[in-house]
């Protein structure tokens, strides 16, 4: 049988236990006290460099919140170090139809909605594609790389045409770890053209966060006969500086402690806005319903990283960028090919994949996690032993 959910323990800290339970609990303040947590939570990522804020009001939560929304940079995606952000902006077209996309089931009721419904910036839903430059390498069909490295696209395209290093046993063992370094990053509460600041683009609750989503991707394994394990742990909060050495540490203990696994997914979401305040929800229309696009990101050793087996992890970034756009053209962004390492040495399968942005719903995001599990199981069921 396949294992999945399997939670390294986590030791939270003293003060952030604290800070969470001292939340009034009484009815209605309850529920809504989970997102002021996420706002302090991810003010701390980004502010604080990595220091708990006390406890305050939840006016104070408010302002923490937004004063981070309008820090962020255009289109980022977060970096090892540092908790900063790079630009990764890609070529975009016309977005696709909106469409009336059958609900997820991820708990979010229509008084939520209508709760937090102040119109405090534009939501702009874009579908992003390939750019005509060199940079964009087609790798078949709709499937492309974005090569932002030194490295020439011959042995990129090669790199790209070759199947990974390892294949996949129908044993029952645990092939693939699903993993999150920003446990704690979310989306809005559904789709539309406006968001409110006062929902937080980090959240703890797992129903609402990376891990619902990793928990579709898993779902589309495990009925696929393919053994996962599901780690849940949190590694960015309380403090967000030093995410990546935590989750390498998680990472690290579960493969000692499961060596059949060949794949490990880091799953993350993007936050693509401008300077004007608007953000962008990247997204695909598949089968009828608006999917959040996805972007595998593949590491390349600069020569300073100890990551000698990049292009191994390129071959197996392939597989599934090839997948996934033979079976839902215009889910994915081309994969994005630079020089980082996000801890894909500790495999020749570790990938990172953004799951759209935080301008997304999380209705959107986690129909993406279904599409990813579906095509992903198919990818490695055709590299079986």
């Amino acid at each position: 049988m396949a294992r999945r959910h399997k939670t390294i323990p986590i030791k939270k800290a003293a003060l952030a236990a604290g800070m969470v339970f001292a939340l009034p609990l009484l009815g209605k303040g309850f529920v809504m006290s989970i997102p002021y947590v996420s706002a302090m939570a991810e003010q701390a990522a980004f502010v604080s460099a990595g220091i708990t804020l006390p406890e305050g009001t939840m006016s104070f939560f408010t302002q923490a919140k937004q004063d981070n929304d309008a820090s962020q940079p255009t289109e980022q995606t977060e970096v090892q170090t540092g908790g900063q952000q790079e630009n990764t902006s890609q070529p975009e077209t016309s977005p696709s139809p909106d469409s009336v996309s059958t609900p997820q089931d991820v708990g979010i009721t229509q008084e939520e909605i209508d709760t937090y419904s102040n119109h405090d910036g534009t939501i702009v839903r874009k579908q992003y594609t390939a750019g005509s430059t060199t940079q964009y390498l087609n790798i078949g069909g709709s499937a492309y790389i974005y090569n932002t490295t030194n490295v020439d696209n011959n042995t990129v395209l090669q790199a790209a045409n070759s199947l990974p290093d390892f294949k996949i046993a129908a044993d029952g063992s645990p092939q693939v770890l699903i993993m999150h370094t920003h446990t704690t990053e979310s989306y809005d509460l559904a789709p539309r053209d406006f968001y409110d600041n006062r929902v937080p683009s980090r959240n703890r609750d797992t129903s609402r966060n990376m891990v619902r989503v990793g928990d579709e991707i898993a779902k589309q394994l495990e009925a696929a006969g393919i053994g996962v394990i599901h780690s849940s742990a949190e590694h960015d909060y309380p403090s967000y500086n030093g995410a990546y050495d935590r989750s390498r540490e998680t990472v690290q203990t579960i493969l000692k402690e499961n060596p059949s696994i060949k794949i490990v997914l880091d799953i993350h979401r993007d936050a693509i806005s401008t300077k004007d305040g608007t953000r962008y929800a990247p997204i695909a229309n598949i089968n009828g319903k608006n999917a959040a696009q996805v972007m595998i990101v593949s590491g390349c050793d600069d020569g300073t990283m100890n990551y000698p087996n990049y292009l191994k992890n390129l071959s197996f970034s392939s597989l599934l960028q090839k997948q996934m756009e033979s079976d839902y053209p215009g889910l994915t962004r081309p994969v994005a090919f630079k020089y980082k390492f996000y801890n894909q040495d500790l495999t020749t399968g570790s990938i990172l994949i953004e799951m759209g942005g935080h301008a997304n719903s999380l209705n959107e995001a986690v129909y993406s996690g279904e599409l990813v599990g579906k095509s992903l199981a198919k990818a490695l069921l055709s590299i079986q032993e």
